[in-house]
């Protein structure tokens, strides 16, 4: 993996539902958790706002996230140089007082799906 091109050989990938009426107050809410995440060492941090999310036959990013008629899907993912950055970073955000929680959250975190992913191919 070529950390110089600024592409990440871990990856953090969440997708979540966020009432439509939050989208802004979400994307605040981002901004400052992406920014302690490059403070500790992420590459790339991108939050997507769903708006061509195609109902499955089966599954689908909505039913996934059990998203209601008033919520977009937010695809977002964090690039790290490792998993031992990412995991190193994880440990100081867990106790920066700028990840703490501060007032109503703008989404529920409970149908919230994530994880962490070795690159493979990065083209």
């Amino acid at each position: 993996m070529d950390v110089g091109s600024g592409r990440g050989a871990y990856v953090d990938g969440y997708l979540l539902p966020v009432p439509d009426g939050n989208r802004a107050t979400y994307r605040d809410l981002a901004q400052k958790v992406a920014d302690v995440f490059l403070e500790y060492g992420a590459l790339r941090v991108v939050e997507a706002w769903g708006d061509d999310v195609p109902e499955g036959k089966v599954t689908d990013f909505r039913r996934a996230v059990l998203a209601r008629d008033d919520e977009g899907v937010v695809f977002s993912w964090v690039e790290w140089p490792s998993r031992q950055v990412r995991d190193e970073a994880w440990q100081k955000a867990r106790n920066d007082p700028r990840m703490q929680p501060q007032g109503e959250m703008r989404f529920d975190g409970k149908r919230m799906i994530y994880g962490g992913f070795e690159t493979v191919l990065d083209d």
